[in-house]
């Protein structure tokens, strides 16, 4: 779970996706670009098994596979908290949360 504004951090897919409405890669949107290769402008968000630098998570120390992430899903998901900055998104006080 990330919030409203690392949304935009996530990276995008090549394929547009048919469904269009709520969709981040549709050409009328304004997020993706007619004739656009994705394979030059998107290195930089993309996930590299080869480079082997993975962030640690700052709660559990397990390895994160998400570009830019501080958090790993399960403790984001236990905490309440952006899995990428760590801002509250739910107060998860009266909530059994677990990750099994």
């Amino acid at each position: 779970m990330v919030c409203e504004k690392c949304e935009k951090k996530l990276g995008k897919v090549i394929t547009p996706d048919p469904w269009k409405s709520g969709a981040r890669n549709t050409t009328e949107g304004g997020g993706r670009k007619i004739n656009e290769n994705k394979a030059l402008t998107g290195a930089k968000m993309r996930f590299n098994p080869m480079a082997g630098n993975f962030a640690p998570c700052r709660i559990c120390k397990q390895k994160i596979h998400q570009a830019g992430s501080h958090y790993c899903q399960q403790c984001a998901y236990k905490k309440g908290i952006c899995a990428m900055c760590g801002k509250k998104l739910l107060d998860v006080k009266n909530y059994r949360q677990s990750s099994a």
